[in-house]
């Protein structure tokens, strides 16, 4: 995330290169469970834990939301948390032009991934400093739900990485440019609200894909399994949920004046200069801490040999790119109107994988730089919201 990469997460379902592990008993048998997760019945492999049922209940809540969201779009009430007006038919639901236009559509990205003009980076170094482990117990829920391995790959087609930019988010692109063009269809021009809802997102998608080098320092890419959460966030909630405030708009217009539609603007500006200052700050200093642009900055160093940054962006608040993230959220949603809440569910969802994936970050840089951590929390109280968060 940020930029809409989706994590959807209990606490429990972490997975940590830790040694510890809570278990049911002390002195119990069998491997120990992952860790934080809270066995209810037995132990070992073959137990059942908190996180294992909390896993296969996603499993069928996701695609369930996603599909509530886009009925509720589209219906007069247009209610987030009230059932949909009237359910589709079955054939409404199957179409095999669909499936053939979303099979060609990632064949086509498969085929631009694989061509050979393209610039090759190196990702993160791992924690054996030369390959990849790969875990074969577990329970298969659980690991269905969060994926086992971390980079699966057929020759040098990773479909992690592969899946993390390309048919989700220029989909996602592409199902905002067919809403404007219905809606110039329907009205003889697009309205002013779809115009900056397409322009915004535009903007951010077109940031992801001219940084995609970033990505590769994420979490999605270096610590997480590629399972069902990954897969269908990046191929189906990433496009049809992201796209909610066009598809809100196309089926309930709402009118904008050019004074609000300004400051609008000016608060996605604002967003976006934080969101892309914040994270080409961290990645510069990652690069190359002797850069012109950062050398000048304060540090601390850690026991790791690595420095945290304490000044610039990062002594603003631990995490501003994810304050920029949430002002950009916000400003994706108010040309809907304050009239539903259903235009919002994506500041509202984003809020809350922020907070949590911050505190999952704050656990893993306490663990991995310990006093010096400490000190930069100390330095700079605030996580994502300036005196306020």
């Amino acid at each position: 995330m940020g930029r809409g990469r989706f994590h959807l997460k209990t606490l429990g379902q972490e997975r940590s290169l830790s040694a510890f592990r809570v278990q049911a008993g002390a002195g119990a048998a069998g491997p120990d469970p992952p860790r934080g997760r809270v066995h209810l019945l037995g132990n070992g492999a073959d137990s059942v834990s908190l996180t294992d049922y909390c896993a296969a209940a996603l499993l069928l809540l996701l695609p369930a939301t996603m599909f509530h969201l886009l009925l509720a779009a589209r219906s007069g009430p247009a209610r987030l948390l009230g059932p949909p007006a009237s359910l589709p038919g079955l054939e409404a639901l199957w179409s095999p032009r669909a499936l053939l236009l979303w099979l060609a559509w990632l064949g086509l990205q498969a085929a631009l991934y694989l061509l050979p003009a393209r610039k090759v980076a190196e990702g993160q170094e791992l924690k054996d400093k030369s390959r990849l482990r790969y875990p074969i117990n577990g329970n298969p829920i659980y690991d269905f739900f969060l994926g086992r391995e971390l980079n699966p790959r057929i020759c040098f087609f990773d479909f992690k990485y592969f899946c993390e930019l390309r048919p989700g988010l220029i989909g996602w692109v592409l199902i905002n440019l067919a809403l404007l063009m219905k809606e110039a269809e329907l009205q003889g021009s697009p309205s002013l609200a779809m115009w900056l809802v397409n322009g915004f997102q535009l903007l951010y998608v077109g940031d992801a894909l001219w940084h995609e080098e970033a990505i590769l320092t994420t979490m999605d890419i270096t610590h997480d399994g590629f399972g069902f959460m990954l897969a269908f966030g990046d191929i189906a909630w990433v496009p049809f949920t992201y796209s909610l405030q066009a598809q809100f708009l196309l089926h309930h217009p709402q009118p904008l004046g050019l004074p609000m539609a300004s400051v609008i603007c000016l608060i996605n500006a604002i967003g976006y200069y934080i969101f892309r200052g914040a994270n080409s700050q961290k990645n510069t200093f990652r690069k190359n801490p002797s850069d012109p642009r950062v050398a000048g900055l304060e540090t601390i160093s850690t026991a790791t040999g690595r420095k945290l940054l304490v000044s610039g962006w990062w002594g603003m608040v631990r995490h501003p790119n994810y304050l920029g993230d949430l002002i950009m959220a916000l400003a994706w949603s108010l040309p809907c109107g304050v009239s539903h809440l259903l235009p919002y569910f994506y500041l509202l969802y984003f809020t809350a994988l922020l907070v949590h994936r911050e505190a999952r970050d704050e656990r893993q840089c306490l663990q991995k730089y310990g006093l010096a951590w400490q000190e930069y929390c100390r330095r700079v109280p605030y996580r994502i919201m300036p005196y306020i968060y």
